[in-house]
């Protein structure tokens, strides 16, 4: 499966993680660090729930840190991809009603940890330009910059799915 695609021209985010609203935080597997280069963001024990949408290893997180794990493509996502989002965004707003900490995080934390957090944002009553402006506000200006991400937004994850699995 095709995880990531190589795009030169998209910066590396300034820092780890970002804090979209309280509790909830996006973000990625690489960083630029106050030196300019690149670092691994490596996660230990500062949140209460880790949501992985692109595993690598020796990123963490800690023991005793609950941990999801789901690899999607930063690309078209089929039926079964799409559900998982979902139960992602859904297992995000239990953690939060909960009085969790939660990062939702993918590679640069752009693409694919902002439909989930825009999709638990919607969950929680937003409209989807509104979860869009504040991700982008919040992480990077780059984020959710896969506009099939954002189309899958306007129409809704449950809509999208749907047409995935009749095109399936």
């Amino acid at each position: 499966m095709r995880t990531r695609r190589k795009q030169p021209d998209v910066p590396a985010p300034d820092s780890p993680w970002n804090e979209v609203v309280p509790g909830l935080w996006m973000g990625g597997h690489e960083f630029r660090g106050s030196s300019g280069g690149l670092e691994f963001a490596v996660v230990g024990q500062e949140f209460d729930l880790v949501q992985t949408l692109l595993r690598l290893p020796g990123h963490g997180p800690g023991p005793g840190v609950e941990h999801q794990v789901w690899p999607i493509p930063d690309g078209p996502l089929d039926g079964t991809q799409l559900a998982g989002v979902i139960r992602l965004a859904e297992a995000v707003c239990e953690a939060l009603d909960g009085g969790r900490t939660v990062l939702v995080r993918c590679y640069h934390g752009y693409n694919r940890s902002g439909l989930v957090v825009a999709h638990a944002l919607m969950r929680r009553g937003s409209t989807a330009e509104a979860a869009i402006r504040l991700i982008r506000a919040r992480r990077s200006s780059w984020a959710l910059h896969n506009e099939l991400f954002v189309d899958y937004l306007r129409t809704g994850l449950a809509t999208a799915r749907l047409l995935e699995e009749l095109a399936e």
